[in-house]
This record gives structure tokens, C-alpha cells and sequence, in this order.
């Protein structure tokens, strides 16, 4: 898994791979290191081609991420339910393995590709670019993409998407922000999820958890929300309206939008950075 995004090069082994570093250059004397930034900027090549095709077809793409079992699944049933009438949804599904969520999804009526990563922690554009094409864009109003739970590599990869949504359930600690900077400081948006259960974990203070996102430089906007109580539910769905209606602006003046990025991200992401302004099918991804 690490080999496909990167994250063997830690703060304990980057001397290796630094200039001068032993496993600085490999046999054939080429650099080792710019190895994982083409593997960037090949994908941030295919994530603009997604993003071109969203906004051709006047779509509005959310990234939902978080670790496992924050609630992403159960969150996009009650979404479907309060939109239903209002928009028209489809859902990527990524997971290293099962086609369990795309099933939930389809159960609602709504569209669902299931990618299956194998051992990949995250999506990349290149997942997300096969699954575009085995949905019906041209009748959808907002595509979800569930990446795959995980905290931390997900931040790092642009799918093409317009707008990041970050989970954090009160299951997890309100201290993740501050543990997990990466990924909080990727959010356009942070849902505190399953707040029904605050009253039984005394122990997560949300105002806390806000506090830790603050203290990351991040302006994004927090709403708590319980899909079993609905508490916050229009305030997430009025969220989407609002950003679907921009979308729709900015493909009126042939603009796009992308979501957020966090600091390590725009070095890594040089080409990024410089631009930043029902048929079901299972989807493997490609070895």
C-alpha cells in the first residue's frame, strides 16, 4: 500500500532519499525521489481531466473522507433521502475490498460505482476516472465520492473533485484535527457526526474539536449532525445547495472550483497549486 502513495518516505527515513542520501539516486543513476512526484503529477494530470468532466456536464463532486466507521455510508442514505425529490445523486465507492456500500446506495435508487482498491489506502484520479464512465453524468446533479477511511493519504490525492467534506465522529477523540493535520487542514468542510451519542461520551467536547481546527489555520465551516436524530441535517443539506448553486455559476462563466489543499499538499502538487482557483457495475481497480 505504501509503495502506491508514497507514504514509505517518513520523517525517520527521508535522509535516504534526500540529496546525497543512499537510496538517493537508483542503479541507473536517475533520482530515486522523483519517483512519488511524478506519480503526483501524473495523477493531478488525470484529476483535471475529471474536473473538466464534471464541469461539462454541470455536476458538483464532493470527497467524503474520514477513518472507518465515522458514519460516510449512513450519511449519504440520509442525504439521499432528504434530496431525493430535489436532485439527482450518484456515488463512487471506494474500499479495499466488498461491494457492501455501493449495495446500501443502490438500495436507495440511486446510481453507485464500488471501486475496490486491493490494498490502496486511498482513491486516486486515475480510480475515479474509470468509475466517471460507467456513470450517467449527463441526468446527475452531485456526485459523492466515499473515499477509502483513513485519515491521512486520502488529503494528499486530487480526484478532480470541486469541494472536500472531513468526518469526525464523536466515537473517534476531539483531538483528530490536531493529531491528524494533514487531512483536517484538506477540509472545505467538517461534520462532527453521531452527536446523538454525546450524551453517553461525555469525553468529546465538540467545541473542542472546533477549536483543534482553528488552531490549523482552517476556515472551513463545522456542522454537527446525527443522521439517527436528523439534528444538523438541514444544515448539511442547505451546504449542498448553496455549493451545487456556485458550481452551476461557475460553469455558466466556464470557471471551476477546486477543494482544498493543505500545505505539503501545494509542494507536492506544483501543477495543481498553479491552477487552483441506473446501470450498477463493480468496478475493480487495475492492478
Amino acid at each position: 500500500m505504501c509503495d502506491t502513495c508514497g507514504c514509505n518516505i517518513t520523517p525517520g527515513n527521508r535522509h535516504l532519499v534526500a540529496n546525497g542520501g543512499t537510496l538517493s539516486r537508483t542503479e541507473d543513476g536517475k533520482a530515486a525521489v522523483t519517483v512519488l512526484r511524478s506519480l503526483l503529477d501524473e495523477n493531478d494530470l488525470q484529476a483535471r481531466h475529471n474536473r473538466e468532466h464534471f464541469d461539462r456536464h454541470g455536476v458538483l463532486a464532493v470527497n467524503l473522507m474520514s477513518s472507518p466507521g465515522s458514519g460516510k455510508t449512513a450519511l449519504l442514505e440520509a442525504t439521499i433521502d432528504a434530496l431525493r425529490h430535489e436532485f439527482r445523486l450518484a456515488v463512487i465507492e471506494g474500499d479495499l475490498e466488498t461491494e457492501n456500500d455501493a449495495q446500501r446506495v443502490r438500495a436507495k435508487g440511486v446510481p453507485a460505482v464500488q471501486i475496490t482498491t486491493g490494498s490502496a489506502c486511498h482513491l486516486d484520479a486515475h480510480m475515479v476516472h474509470d468509475a466517471l464512465h460507467l456513470l450517467p453524468l449527463e441526468g446527475i446533479d452531485i456526485v459523492f465520492i466515499e473515499n477509502v477511511g483513513n485519515l491521512v493519504c486520502p488529503a494528499s490525492f486530487d480526484l478532480g473533485h470541486h469541494r472536500n467534506v472531513t468526518l469526525l465522529s464523536v466515537t473517534e477523540g476531539d483531538d483528530k484535527p490536531a493529531k491528524y493535520p494533514v487531512m483536517f487542514r484538506a477540509a472545505d468542510l467538517m461534520l462532527l457526526t453521531k452527536i446523538d451519542l454525546l450524551a453517553v461520551l461525555d469525553d468529546f467536547d465538540p467545541q473542542h474539536a472546533e477549536a483543534a481546527l482553528r488552531q490549523l489555520a482552517s476556515r472551513a465551516p463545522t456542522i454537527r449532525l446525527s443522521v439517527r436524530s436528523h439534528e444538523g441535517l438541514d444544515a448539511w443539506t442547505a451546504w449542498l445547495r448553496r455549493e451545487l448553486s456556485a458550481q452551476r455559476q461557475r460553469v455558466a462563466q466556464h470557471d471551476s472550483a477546486h477543494p482544498a489543499v493543505q500545505p505539503d499538499g501545494r509542494r507536492l502538487h506544483p501543477r495543481t497549486a498553479a491552477t487552483a482557483r441506473p446501470g450498477y457495475v463493480f468496478l475493480p481497480a487495475k492492478p
